[in-house]
């Protein structure tokens, strides 16, 4: 085989970076359990045209097909999804008569995407997603809870502040319909680039889509009012812009906003430049910031959907968001911000005088497993010292001396940190709790 060549956008991560990982996604489920999302797993691919049929994505889709086919056989085009939501919306629909709603569900799934890697940025990615999907109906009050998970679980890892920012599709759709323009989904699309090609285009795009100067810099000055309360408001309202659907905005992003405050101040911020790409969301969108690494964009994002899980007069709205957790992990990985305490879950290396007494050896390692203890035997009966700088190069912080059978004395285990040696048994030694398991920081 000759030298692979590594594929840009699909990361592989060391060991201790999968550590890494594993303890994430483990904190993450814990919090999602306790608000009493359930955990679900979709199929990778989907219908073609159910992946095309929302959002400006065609060209992100990696396309399945098998590398050889019967004569004359067809096969319906398939595509591997894009993101948990739409697979998410398909299978509400199909189980919806198995469900109990409201249906609260997290899931943990690989994504791909075919867009151009960059720095913290993948073509397959790990993503956690929280839905909570109703029939009919869905409460507003429900559109103010999915930040609180998210703050929550964010909060339980070792990593930076975020700032979950929030705006509302109402309000943006109802300010441009007050002003007159005539096609808002395209505003939203345009204010969306706003970070990425400044005002200046903005401003020309919205007059290339039928907009004035002057609705162009009323749409710019919505797009510059944040706050972490509901004052947002009264500068909303101080543009002189009326439409009912703006009203009904603004109500439903104060609630958010203020239910945020409460639980967290300073988690949630109304920031009204927030448009999201995709267009299937109706209400409520968030994005979070990762404090130090705002320039790299948002790491969970996500909104409000009315219409994406709908088959004729069966309709269940939704509201979810979306941990990028491949891109978390990179920014951190990258900047050396996030590590396991150790690069292996051994805690014990139990030492090996030679390979007659290996059953000796291999019974202490099995009475440590037994209590939860993670333990392996050395691979050779090398010189003492040999043995215990392989589990220093391992990570290992404990070594497991056996009684020998040509010598007198019990078992010891040695701390090789401290190089602390004390007697030990395999029934009852335990390691201190931080030495269990390796430990996210």
């Amino acid at each position: 085989m000759t030298r692979p060549t590594p594929l840009s956008g699909f990361p592989e991560w060391l060991p201790a970076q999968r550590l890494a990982e594993q303890q994430v996604l483990d904190r993450l489920r814990r919090t999602f359990e306790l608000y009493g999302f359930a955990p679900l797993e979709t199929r990778a691919v989907e219908p073609l045209d159910q992946l095309l049929r929302k959002g400006e994505t065609s060209k992100e889709v990696y396309t399945l097909r098998r590398l050889q086919a019967a004569e004359g056989e067809e096969e319906q085009s398939l595509g591997l999804h894009f993101d948990l939501t739409v697979p998410f919306a398909r299978y509400v629909l199909e189980n919806a008569g198995k469900l109990q709603f409201p249906f609260r569900r997290y899931q943990i799934q690989k994504v791909w995407r075919g867009e151009k890697p960059q720095h913290g940025r993948y073509r397959e990615f790990l993503q956690a997603d929280i839905d909570i999907v109703d029939r009919d109906t869905l409460p507003p009050h429900y559109e103010a809870e999915i930040p609180l998970v998210i703050g929550d679980a964010l909060r339980s890892l070792p990593i930076p502040a975020v700032k979950i920012m929030v705006n509302n599709r109402k309000l943006c759709e109802g300010f441009y319909r007050g002003l007159g323009l005539e096609d808002p989904e395209e505003i939203l699309r345009i204010i969306d680039k706003l970070d990425k090609i400044g005002a200046n285009a903005v401003t020309q795009l919205i007059v290339q889509a039928g907009g004035t100067d002057s609705q162009a810099k009323a749409c710019l000055a919505l797009a510059e009012i944040r706050a972490q309360d509901a004052s947002f408001a009264d500068a909303v309202r101080g543009l002189g812009v009326e439409h009912p659907l703006l009203d009904e905005g603004v109500s439903e992003l104060a609630a958010v906003v203020e239910t945020a405050r409460e639980h967290s101040p300073g988690l949630v911020e109304a920031t009204l430049k927030i448009a999201r790409g995709l267009d299937y969301y109706t209400g409520t969108v968030y994005e979070t910031e990762l404090s130090g690494y705002e320039q790299y964009g948002s790491i969970c994002s996500g909104g409000r959907y009315d219409n994406l899980a709908s088959a004729g007069k069966d309709v269940f709205p939704g509201v979810g968001i979306s941990i990028g957790v491949s891109r978390l992990l990179g920014l951190l990985f990258d900047a050396d911000a996030l590590a396991v305490s150790r690069p292996t879950p051994t805690a014990v290396l139990v030492a090996l005088w030679n390979e007659e007494e290996r059953a000796a050896s291999n019974r202490i390692a099995a009475a440590l497993r037994a209590r939860g203890i993670a333990t392996e035997v050395a691979p050779v009966p090398a010189k003492l010292g040999k043995q215990i700088r392989y589990a220093e190069r391992r990570g290992i912080p404990f070594v497991w001396f056996p009684a020998s059978a040509s010598a007198e004395g019990g078992d010891q285990v040695k701390d090789i940190r401290s190089g602390e040696q004390v007697p030990a048994s395999s029934d009852d030694w335990n390691p201190p709790a931080e030495d269990m398991a390796p430990m996210l920081r």
